[in-house]
């Protein structure tokens, strides 16, 4: 028998993911905010995240949120303020997380988590235990229903698979 086409996936559950996207976020957000003040892109999405994890309402604005928060990625130049940028991106983008049975669904239920990490390569541990500490039962149970992703080459790529193994257990 073949890898199922869809896992199950409610909109709880997807509203679970995005509340823990949104505090991964919240938690980078004053990197950001620290060389960019005037740039509510990133805030604005994370805030939309958790009226969402809220309400379980998706709206176009929503999408644009988190679009919004991606362009803030693509206009600064500070590493540690680009993946801070793309956390707020991730944890707006969660509210559209597909119950396709595909290891790229992974990235998306941990991307925030994973650029929280690395917008400080000095404290990966640190970050990884706090993430560890966040994620409840049922986010935990959301990532086991997808395949594990392959192991990366990017930093991106390999703090996934580690956070992975890690929610995993």
């Amino acid at each position: 028998m073949g890898e199922p086409a869809e896992v199950e996936l409610s909109l709880d559950d997807i509203r679970h993911v995005a509340a823990f996207a949104a505090t991964c976020a919240r938690r980078a957000l004053p990197i950001f905010e620290a060389s960019h003040p005037n740039d509510l892109r990133p805030r604005s999405a994370i805030d939309g995240a958790g009226s969402f994890a809220e309400t379980g309402h998706r709206t176009a604005e929503l999408r644009r949120l988190a679009w919004d928060a991606h362009k803030a990625a693509r206009e600064v130049t500070e590493s540690a303020a680009i993946d801070a940028a793309l956390a707020a991106m991730h944890a707006a983008g969660d509210a559209f997380l597909h119950p396709l049975y595909s290891p790229h669904q992974v990235k998306h239920i941990l991307g925030s988590a994973v650029h929280l990490a690395l917008t400080d390569s000095k404290a990966v541990a640190e970050q990884i235990e706090w993430i560890d500490a966040q994620s409840n039962a049922i986010v935990r149970a959301v990532l086991r229903r997808f395949p594990s992703p392959a192991a990366g080459s990017t930093k991106f790529g390999i703090l996934l698979v580690q956070l992975d193994t890690e929610l995993r257990r």
